[in-house]
């Protein structure tokens, strides 16, 4: 709670600091801005302002590789960084769960924009779990992700509208990137079964990946990391891999492995032999410079991740048995 106040007053603090009058904000580029400042919240989203802005754009994300954006808090340097920004993009859908107050106050002040909430209604999911609130992993589904990418490159042309043709230039390369991406995931996909499709991590991320490749998906954790894993989530999760005979289960970058390395041993104690499939990247990218550092190359990473644990067949696991 003191946290929340220190940071609220700072906000405000700095703020005034910058803006001693009321006056409104500037929604366009001037002609002596080199690159529009931007700053994001996860580095999901910054890799697509990188490849919409292009050179046009300097770019800051808060969260870097690793970072559970559910858990994230606003330190001193993250408010500097986004009061000297020209325009804030963020995911919403309550993923930054603890920067909500924040976020909202910004945009008293600074172009600030949701990304995900560019999504009809009608495409998100809501688990019951989540108390009537979307699910934010939408990147996921890489359609999907499609509205918030245009969303980004609109932003981008109203703010600076003589390099319209530009951001509309990257746009369309990018989104076939996207489309082939897509593509990639459904082929890979086919490779194996309806009854090998069963993906087990740490929290529930893949939700909108699960429907959109027809993956069934089970997260020890909620929506949000802030929930807790239960003795009785494990032991169910334990005897479904036990029964179904599930061969590999996966740890994600963001989330601590201690859960699902729990699971494992709970399978153990059963008779039954699952391995960690390998690291999945859900609420943030790899290391800056890998494949894994920019959303395709997360994206790839983790179908073929899944897809080469997954191939174990049924028969060989009750061999070992």
């Amino acid at each position: 709670m003191k946290h929340t106040i220190y940071i609220s007053g700072l906000l405000l603090i700095t703020l005034i600091g910058c803006r001693l009058t009321d006056q409104p904000v500037k929604h366009y580029r001037s002609p002596e801005q080199l690159t529009i400042r931007v700053v994001t919240t996860t580095d999901i989203i910054a890799d697509v302002v990188r490849n919409i802005g292009g050179k046009e754009v300097t770019v800051i994300s808060l969260m870097g590789p690793g970072v559970d954006p559910h858990l994230y808090k606003a330190r001193e340097g993250d408010i500097r960084r986004m009061s000297n920004a020209q325009i804030i993009f963020y995911n919403g859908l309550h993923l930054e769960g603890k920067m909500v107050d924040i976020l909202q106050g910004m945009n008293r002040f600074t172009r600030t924009v949701a990304v995900a909430q560019a999504i009809p209604d009608s495409l998100l999911i809501f688990p019951e779990q989540f108390e009537g609130n979307p699910d934010p992993h939408v990147w996921f589904d890489v359609q999907l992700w499609r509205y918030a990418v245009i969303r980004i490159a609109k932003e981008l042309q109203d703010y600076d509208t003589l390099n319209q043709r530009y951001y509309q230039g990257n746009l369309q390369h990018y989104l076939a990137q996207l489309d082939s991406l897509d593509r990639y995931i459904r082929q890979r996909a086919q490779e194996l079964s309806p009854e090998q499709r069963i993906i087990i991590t740490a929290h529930d991320a893949f939700n909108y990946f699960g429907r959109a490749y027809d993956f069934q998906i089970y997260g020890l954790q909620g929506i949000s990391t802030a929930s807790e894993a239960s003795a009785r989530d494990v032991r169910k999760l334990a005897d479904l891999i036990v029964r179904y005979h599930i061969p590999a289960i996966f740890v994600e970058t963001s989330v601590s492995p201690r859960n699902i390395e729990a699971l494992k041993a709970a399978v153990q104690s059963r008779g039954f032999q699952v391995a960690i499939g390998g690291h999945l990247f859900s609420d943030a990218l790899g290391d800056p410079g890998t494949p894994e550092g920019t959303y395709i190359g997360m994206v790839r990473h983790n179908i073929d991740t899944i897809v080469e644990s997954l191939k174990v067949t049924t028969a060989t696991n009750k061999k070992d048995q």
